[in-house]
């Protein structure tokens, strides 16, 4: 499976990925996904809600591919192995809620910290409540799961939630990783997605 594509967070932030991309191996095809109106993406009149971001996200899935995505970009990830499993092959989701109910796990609310930083992002990406919990458990593509065990945002007992509900996934915890840890420890993480790679084959 060669074909990558790359799912920002909420910053939308496509430069999130980089460290990440020049540590696998070139024969990958690899494209980021940008986020209309967010980041370096400019806006599309298309793009009004976040359902209607979802379905651009979606609608960019067009080919076989294993998804690998960053905290709100893997609601985006699950809706697409919901709607598209004949071309999701596989999906790595990284300090995600997956589209499950965070209440349970005491996280840290990081919306208004979000809304202070990108003041010029649209209010429905923070306000938004996707919840895919109950359809979790038909995604049947090998998932890789990978936390921080120091993420206030999505603390580790969320990825060992949903290692707990997804048919076939395998979670990997990087010591001391906060919530940008995809881009800190990207060799680390490059290595675990390299042998999850592997295995798909």
């Amino acid at each position: 499976m060669n074909n990558l594509f790359f799912l920002p967070g909420a910053s939308g932030s496509t430069t999130f990925w980089h460290p990440l991309i020049e540590k696998l191996p070139p024969h990958y095809q690899t494209k980021i996904i940008g986020y209309p109106g967010f980041g370096d993406t400019p806006e599309s009149f298309e793009v009004k809600s976040f359902e209607d971001l979802k379905n651009y996200v979606v609608n960019q899935i067009n080919e076989e591919s294993v998804i690998i995505a960053q905290s709100m970009g893997g609601i985006f990830a699950v809706s697409a192995a919901l709607q598209k499993p004949q071309l999701v092959k596989g999906l790595v989701l990284i300090a995600t809620s997956g589209g499950i109910n965070l209440e349970p796990f005491n996280v840290q609310d990081w919306r208004e910290v979000y809304r202070q930083a990108f003041l010029k992002y649209p209010d429905w990406f923070i306000t938004t409540n996707a919840n895919y919990e109950e359809f979790l458990s038909d995604i049947n593509v090998e998932t890789l799961l990978i936390w921080g065990d120091n993420d206030p945002v999505s603390p580790v007992q969320v990825g060992q939630y949903l290692n707990q509900i997804f048919k076939s996934s395998t979670l990997y915890v990087v010591k001391g990783g906060e919530h940008q840890l995809a881009e800190k420890y990207a060799d680390e993480v490059a290595d675990q997605i390299k042998e999850y790679l592997k295995k798909l084959k």
